[in-house]
């Protein structure tokens, strides 16, 4: 059978692939339009295939927001971010998004192989191949998140353009233009400092218990940091248990007045020796109350910084305001019960390994040097 133009044009509509992949598609399936489209999504699967060892860690985080109550964020992956900026590309992604507000998908897998909104003919993971064979490079949808509120409301937020993407989950009894903004502002927090939890409460035992491990071995490696009282005694044990050279016994003999400047002086390894002397009384130093003291606050202020409610409000005037305290005269105002069930925060390319080009090295290969 002849292939026309208009067959081609035609499919091409269709299909949204190359005129030269659309006329192969025709001849392969001696013009058989329905044929010819089958034809080009197994050829996208082999397109799909042959990029699926590449490194996809640029792209798109989206949120959906369907109502007061129910919202969903994803992130789906492209090789570049120049097709991340591309029109084809984000309205792929705003599509992913639609379709996980309406999933009710419990994993990537259950969500891969829903019918696809805009074309219930196929799959999510079939419309996926079939972008990849028209954009040219590896995508892949990497995580979604539904979110509905039971008692209250959710917010979102996406910074930069799509680089990041958040939701905050508003348990509230009053659900009105002041809560929704207040938790606009949540989200804006969240995007920007990047919590770990919500509260205090949401953090294990176990982890608060490898927290404390981690800063008093910290503590006790950076001894000149340590209380005066614990740091005196160590050195005169370091002078006194020949772990010094007599270099650094005589430097300390003659700046121990200063100890602002003292570890200017001494070798890295007698700063080295200091700390195995502090690591092996760790027990005894560890039940000082002035040491305990300072690895309370050392984790208090750790705390503050990976705890939501904890954080300082980013929009506080007086620069001390916490979100906690913020979300609390929120309440009042408003009167109403509110408080913060949940965040998602999806940020692209999160723990990813980014390809590096060098294209010195690849010229040199290619060249044979």
């Amino acid at each position: 059978m002849a292939i026309t133009a208009g067959m081609v044009k035609e499919l091409r509509e269709l299909t949204g692939a190359g005129m030269m992949d659309c006329k192969k598609a025709l001849a392969e399936t001696n013009g058989d339009m329905d044929a010819a489209v089958e034809f080009l999504r197994k050829n996208g699967q082999a397109k799909a295939e042959k990029k699926a060892s590449r490194i996809a860690a640029e792209g798109l985080c989206a949120v959906v927001v369907a109502d007061d109550k129910t919202a969903a964020v994803v992130e789906v992956n492209s090789e570049t971010d120049f097709v991340a900026k591309n029109d084809e590309f984000r309205t792929f992604v705003a599509g992913v998004a639609k379709q996980a507000v309406a999933s009710d998908a419990a994993d990537m897998d259950a969500f891969m192989a829903e019918a696809w909104n805009e074309d219930t003919a196929i799959t999510v993971s079939e419309a996926l191949v079939a972008k990849v064979a028209r954009i040219g490079e590896k995508l892949s949808i990497r995580r979604f998140e539904k979110v509905v509120a039971e008692n209250g409301c959710v917010v979102s937020y996406v910074h930069g353009g799509g680089r990041i993407g958040v939701i905050v989950e508003a348990q509230s009894d009053v659900v009105n233009d002041a809560v929704k903004e207040a938790m606009t502002n949540i989200a804006m927090q969240v995007a920007a400092l990047n919590p770990e939890y919500t509260s205090r409460n949401d953090i294990s035992a176990d982890k608060l218990a490898k927290m404390r491990e981690i800063t008093v071995d910290s503590a006790l490696n950076d001894t000149f940091t340590l209380p005066m009282p614990i740091l005196k005694g160590l050195l005169e044990k370091a002078v006194n248990s020949n772990v010094w050279s007599e270099e650094d016994i005589a430097v300390y003999a003659e700046k121990k007045d200063n100890m602002k400047y003292l570890p200017n002086f001494l070798s890295k390894e007698a700063k080295a020796a200091l700390a195995g002397l502090a690591l092996a009384d760790k027990e005894e130093i560890a039940q000082n109350k002035i040491f305990a003291g300072l690895v309370d606050g050392r984790v208090s202020k750790q705390l503050k910084e990976i705890c939501l409610l904890d954080q300082v409000y980013v929009k506080a005037e007086d620069g001390k305001q916490t979100v906690a305290q913020y979300l609390a005269a929120v309440g009042k105002e408003n009167g109403a019960n509110l408080a913060i069930k949940k965040f998602v925060r999806f940020e692209t390319g999160e723990g990813l390994e980014k390809k590096v080009d060098d294209f010195a090295a690849e010229v040199a290969a290619q060249a044979g040097l």
